[in-house]
């Protein structure tokens, strides 16, 4: 793996490269990680990977046509015939007069913001072992717990550098540090599985291994003997472990994109109050330490802290250049980079504004309902906006969370929801997307 400043320089002279072989325009992004991950099942050693690449793509600009190459091989000679065959498959390739580059009058500048997004502790080996052994003693130590899925410990590295032909050039590396533990509780047709999971930036930012595996059993044994629910009707509570999901489907129908080729439910919503007016929805890629932190999109443009939701308002909808030239507006900075093609969509850093009651007020009057904690499929269509789940979690009866229960659908549409949609006040602040404890009423359950 190159360091960033490295990683730049050889972004950079791709671009020349392809200048060189009669690109009109070109960028280039050089994307390289390292990672190592421990796994353990019941108390023994059980996998060890490491696993590290780099990966360089090159995407060229001949007038309106483009096209996009990349290689693991970054030897001078691989690059030299990586621009040539990218300049070949550009002047065959159709017309499209969206594509090209972002505004170079929007592009950022260096110094980029320093969002503390790496660790230099490099935890060796045998104390990833250490901890993955610790989260499962104490996972299998929860009593009715019955057998163990494993548990894990990880750490890895990271590396970004984009560079373009009209000025922008930048890096920046990124560290992540992991823990989980998965393990089984009860006998028989009656068992129950449940798991904890957390990553950082950070490695102290990580709870402990122990605390990881507690609430890994602790959960698994309240999913014990679970029951069945009648179909109707009934308010739905999500815990925020799967309520970042609601905001990540919004998310991809605010993609310029989607908006673009008419495929999103949003379509013609822009501006349009969707939630509550008390709801807000957050966006900080800037916040230090975050997991979807980053200085700039995989354009070079700014990334800047906004309101997706203000005032219950969708606000913007989030666009690379390509979508924001069809649909005659200003690229928002959101632009992300894989392995080669052109740009898609990501965002930073998001969360669901918390509310002013506490979760047990949130539910008080809730006379039936359902408290969600795990959600099943991919049943989402994000043209329509229809929703249908499966699910488990367990009953709300007369406001207090009782029993177990399992094997049941949740439906409903994703523009109802978001209007039903109320929050509580215990904002967590650990994942991409933060959400609190979440309610949405009206929605139809099908169980028994």
């Amino acid at each position: 793996m190159l360091s960033i400043e490295a990683a730049r320089e050889r972004a950079t002279a791709l671009i020349d490269r392809a200048l060189r072989a009669g690109a009109d325009a070109a960028d280039a992004a050089y994307v390289a990680d390292a990672a190592e991950s421990i796994q353990v099942r019941l108390g023994k050693l059980e996998d060890v990977e490491r696993s590290e690449g780099e990966h360089i793509s090159l995407r060229v600009f001949i007038g309106q046509r483009s096209a996009s190459i990349g290689s693991s091989d970054l030897g001078e000679a691989a690059l030299d015939e990586l621009a040539a065959r990218a300049v070949d498959m550009a002047r065959a390739a159709p017309e499209d007069r969206y594509a090209g580059l972002a505004p170079a009058e929007l592009l950022t500048r260096p110094p980029f913001a320093d969002l503390a997004l790496t660790d230099p502790a490099e935890p060796s080996p045998q104390a990833l072992r250490e901890a993955a052994q610790a989260a499962e003693e104490v996972a299998r130590s929860v009593s009715g717990v019955t057998n163990s899925e494993g548990a894990g410990a990880s750490a890895g590295r990271a590396v970004f550098a984009l560079a373009t032909s009209h000025g922008f050039s930048g890096a920046y590396e990124t560290t992540s540090h992991g823990i989980s533990a998965a393990v089984v509780a009860g006998e028989g047709s009656g068992k129950q599985r449940d798991y904890a999971w957390r990553q950082a930036r950070h490695r102290t930012d990580l709870p402990s291994p122990e605390e990881i595996g507690r609430l890994a059993g602790d959960r698994a044994v309240a999913r014990l003997a679970p029951g069945r629910v009648k179909s109707g009707p009934l308010p739905v509570v999500f815990d925020p472990r799967v309520g970042g999901t609601l905001v990540g489907h919004l998310v991809g129908a605010m993609s310029g994109a989607a908006i673009a080729r008419r495929s999103s439910f949003l379509l013609d919503r822009l501006g349009d109050r969707l939630f509550d007016s008390a709801i807000a929805i957050v966006e900080d890629p800037h916040r230090p330490r975050g997991l979807r932190s980053r200085p700039f999109d995989g354009e070079g443009l700014p990334t800047t802290a906004r309101n997706l939701v203000e005032a219950g308002r969708l606000t913007s909808w989030l666009m690379e250049s390509a979508s924001a030239r069809q649909l005659g507006l200003q690229p928002t900075g959101h632009a992300s980079r894989g392995q080669g093609g052109a740009p898609g969509v990501s965002v930073g850093n998001l969360h669901l504004a918390a509310g002013s009651a506490t979760p047990a007020e949130l539910m008080a009057d809730i006379a039936e309902g359902i408290y969600v904690t795990e959600l099943i499929g991919q049943g989402v269509n994000g043209v329509t906006g229809d929703y249908s789940r499966g699910a488990s979690g367990f009953r709300i009866v007369d406001g207090t969370i009782a029993g177990p229960i399992a094997e049941f659908t949740i439906a409903g549409n994703l523009v109802d929801m978001f209007a039903a949609l109320t929050p509580a006040n215990d904002l967590e602040w650990y994942r991409a997307i933060n959400v609190p404890t979440i309610r949405v009423d009206g929605m139809t359950i099908a169980g028994d």
